[in-house]
């Protein structure tokens, strides 16, 4: 299978590398001068983070094998504060590297504790799932969470290089990779509508790694995050586009204690938003029924609880993008144009939720 290399720009350049069998890619992406590379993974997950040790030992690397725990239960300060020990530990320096082998957990965590250790090292990231791929890695975007919400403790730090290796994706477990197919379709209704049409072309094949269209999906979703990202790296303004169906998301997730996947939980954020837009005078039911339709297709959740509204309503006041009191979403204008809505009326907000109560 071919290379593809999609390139992110901004102030600090690197490479999303994609393809079957490419960790012979590491040592290029981790560049000259690095001699101990610490590689964080899941604890459970060790098989996953072999080959990545054994194409750095086989370029002359000096390897750490830092495991940590699954899934969001590694984003915790503590956890962090453990890495950074054990970076002490080992002598790592500025010249020195991380690598995050994992889920989109993972590697927020890998980039935040090399975003921290000596104020910035190196890393490269090694997603093994869909979202990380398409999502989480790509981006710079690094951190944990807190009791009061997701990812309110992070910083933006560009990877050296990411490693989308889709010969990984065939022993993800199915659920999570559907889930991950949330951010793909994402990508559809914000950016680049030919998404969308490839998922509707073969609904079954977008749920499998070996689909006719998994390579381009995942290859177009990356563009469209390399683009938002290289124009906008600390979301000051196109960025913000990629938060649509976060901000309920984000609630959701912390109302079910992280126990629901990503994907489900935002691709639940993204009915409500596509109700929001249509509630404003925005879209017609057209696309909101689209969005229904291709979630559903794939066996993603369109739907929640309808007595949970007051506990996602105080929830979303801690959410990233409010600004001071006043909460703000990203909505549809149309498809692959989108704004934000600022500040809307209470009424607004829960008649858009009666829409997806179940």
């Amino acid at each position: 299978m071919t290379v593809s290399r999609i390139r992110v720009g901004g102030a600090a350049p690197y490479d999303v590398v994609v393809g079957a069998g490419v960790l012979g890619e590491l040592g290029g992406l981790l560049g000259e001068g690095v001699r101990t590379v610490a590689v964080v993974h899941p604890v459970s997950l060790p098989e996953i983070a072999r080959p990545v040790h054994g194409a750095l030992e086989s370029a002359g690397y000096e390897v750490v094998a830092l495991p940590v725990p699954d899934g969001e239960r590694a984003k915790t300060a503590e956890v962090a504060a453990g890495l950074w020990s054990e970076f002490g530990r080992h002598g790592m320096t500025r010249s020195d590297a991380v690598v995050g082998v994992g889920g989109g957990a993972t590697t927020d965590l890998a980039g935040f504790a090399a975003a921290t250790w000596l104020r910035g090292v190196k890393v490269v990231q090694v997603p093994t799932t869909l979202l990380g791929m398409v999502d989480a890695a790509v981006g710079g975007k690094t951190g944990i969470n807190t009791p009061e919400g997701k990812n309110l403790v992070g910083s933006f730090h560009p990877p050296a290089g990411v490693l989308c290796d889709l010969a990984t994706l065939v022993s993800v477990p199915r659920d999570d990779y559907v889930a991950g197919l949330a951010e793909v379709i994402k990508g559809g209704f914000i950016a680049d509508p030919e998404i969308l049409a490839l998922i509707e072309d073969d609904p079954e094949g977008a749920r499998h790694p070996e689909g006719r269209h998994t390579r381009e999906l995942i290859e177009r979703k990356v563009r469209v995050k390399a683009d938002v990202v290289g124009a906008d790296l600390r979301e000051s303004g196109l960025r913000e586009i990629l938060n649509y169906g976060h901000t309920l998301a984000h609630a959701i997730e912390r109302a079910e204690d992280y126990r629901m996947r990503h994907g489900e939980a935002v691709a639940i954020g993204m009915v409500y938003a596509a109700e929001l837009s249509r509630l404003d005078g925005r879209i017609g039911t057209a696309i909101v029924e689209r969005t229904r339709s291709i979630l559903t297709s794939v066996g993603l959740p369109t739907a929640y609880r309808r007595e949970a509204w007051p506990e996602l309503r105080d929830h979303m006041r801690l959410d990233k993008k409010s600004r001071g009191a006043r909460l703000r979403f990203v909505v549809l204008d149309d498809l692959a144009k989108v704004s934000p809505l600022e500040d809307p009326p209470e009424e607004l907000l829960e008649a858009a939720y009666h829409e997806i109560a179940r």
